[in-house]
């Protein structure tokens, strides 16, 4: 169990040390909630912090059970199988993808006041979230991130379920995740306090990242 997200990050940046000081390393978060978990991270290792927008394409009905995602760099990461098997419909899905890229542009603009995703060529990048449940939206980033010529990819979670977890290990370059449990239920059940974050606190703690 983590007090907070930012127990998590505390948590998470001790298994990171060899990353710190480290001109080439760059902490990439998940908004909204990864955020916090990120900042703590990169804090710690004295590297910058920036985000990368994913928005998750929601089951008909059930927003919270993720059936794919699609990222600010417009790549789409679909679950087939889960998609198939429930024979969601395409003009749904159609939908959901230009629904998402409406807010991903208001978070880009709100977030990053327009701009895009930094550099990110022979970068060594740590990805964050403060949890995932399907991963549907950690590996939408994930396929983003490796069109971006990146030197190393590290993913680095609180929390997944056990079978998750293994597929992302063959994801990324380096893959760590501090809690696998087998009988997984949501994310917030790993938090003592999982509110909600607010945009506002996304950008606070952004600018407070840039703080020398």
């Amino acid at each position: 169990m983590f007090k907070d997200r930012r127990d998590s990050g505390v948590q998470l940046a001790l298994s990171l040390k060899e990353y710190k000081d480290r001109k080439d390393v760059l902490v990439l978060a998940l908004p909204r909630g990864g955020v916090v978990t990120g900042y703590e991270i990169a804090h710690y290792l004295g590297v910058p912090l920036d985000i990368v927008i994913v928005r998750k394409i929601g089951f008909p009905g059930q927003s919270e059970f993720g059936i794919g995602a699609v990222s600010e760099t417009g790549t789409v990461v679909l679950n087939e199988s889960t998609i198939s098997t429930y024979g969601v419909p395409k003009d749904y899905i159609e939908m959901e993808i230009s629904k998402q890229k409406e807010e991903i542009s208001r978070r880009i603009k709100l977030y990053r006041k327009g701009k895009g995703l930094p550099d990110l060529r022979e970068k060594t990048i740590i990805l964050v979230d403060d949890g995932v449940a399907t991963g549907a939206t950690l590996k939408a980033a994930i396929s983003a991130l490796k069109e971006e010529k990146l030197a190393r990819l590290i993913v680095a979670l609180p929390v997944a379920p056990r079978e998750v977890a293994e597929e992302f290990k063959g994801m990324a370059d380096e893959f760590i995740c501090l809690e696998t449990p087998a009988d997984f239920m949501a994310v917030g059940s790993y938090y003592y306090d999982f509110t909600q974050v607010s945009d506002d606190e996304v950008v606070e703690l952004l600018e407070k990242a840039k703080m020398p």
